[in-house]
């Protein structure tokens, strides 16, 4: 009997299901299950006619099985994954539409200029602060003299230098250089604060619009005062 050609069958179709595993997970599952039953009618028919004086490798059966086993965990696996991906994809877009409205502040000294630009200032303490506003050119448009109390504090620009000119709308830096009393240097934190007007749904993650900038959620550093203006 011709055993090996026989015996070679079953190979040609676990390779045949590993292929179709870069197919879509449901006709992946379908092609598998056709292909495992057909390996069994392959392989009953095989025993039933098998040479009792050559008796056909019991191993390689079990490896078919095993084969076949690894490839239908593999494609669960993959399903289980595309629907925790889809999961998230609707958590993360549920999250970012209940931001809009949403006074926040978001990591970074960039804030988009749209009529005003809004920075929050975070000192350990009360300190005297010579505050620079910068564009992406990294021109000094505005500077001014401020005392800064302990605590966060909000630096509202209104877009005008110190000639009175105003500037157009876009993204500004800010910068402080800040001193105590007796004179000594002070770190004083600078982060952009505005109101969320949009959310881009179509991006991934989903990007928060805020001014002229776009920010994810994970920037997000906190809602200032709970509140939606």
């Amino acid at each position: 009997m011709a055993t090996s050609a026989a015996a070679g069958l079953p190979t040609q179709v676990v390779s045949a299901a590993s292929t179709n595993t870069n197919a879509s997970t449901t006709s992946s599952n379908t092609t598998l299950a056709s292909n495992f039953q057909t390996f069994l009618t392959l392989l009953t028919t095989q025993l039933q006619n098998q040479n009792p004086m050559d008796p056909l490798d019991t191993n390689q059966f079990t490896q078919q099985l095993v084969q076949f086993a690894q490839v239908e965990q593999q494609l669960k696996q993959n399903d289980q994954l595309t629907k925790l991906i889809d999961i998230q994809k609707t958590t993360q877009a549920t999250q970012a539409l209940n931001f809009v409205g949403s006074k926040v502040v978001v990591d970074g000294t960039t804030a988009g200029l749209k009529g005003t630009a809004t920075w929050n200032l975070t000192s350990p303490k009360d300190v005297d602060a010579v505050v620079n506003v910068i564009n992406k050119n990294g021109q000094t448009v505005y500077t001014g003299n401020y005392s800064i109390k302990a605590g966060k504090n909000d630096f509202v620009w209104d877009g005008k230098g110190n000639d009175g000119i105003q500037w157009p709308d876009g993204d500004y830096k800010i910068q402080v250089v800040a001193k105590d009393s007796s004179g000594a240097s002070v770190t004083v934190d600078a982060d952009s604060q505005g109101i969320v007007d949009s959310v881009d749904l179509t991006a991934t993650p989903p990007l928060l619009s805020i001014g002229t900038k776009t920010f994810t959620v994970d920037q997000v550093k906190r809602i200032v005062s709970g509140n939606k203006t």
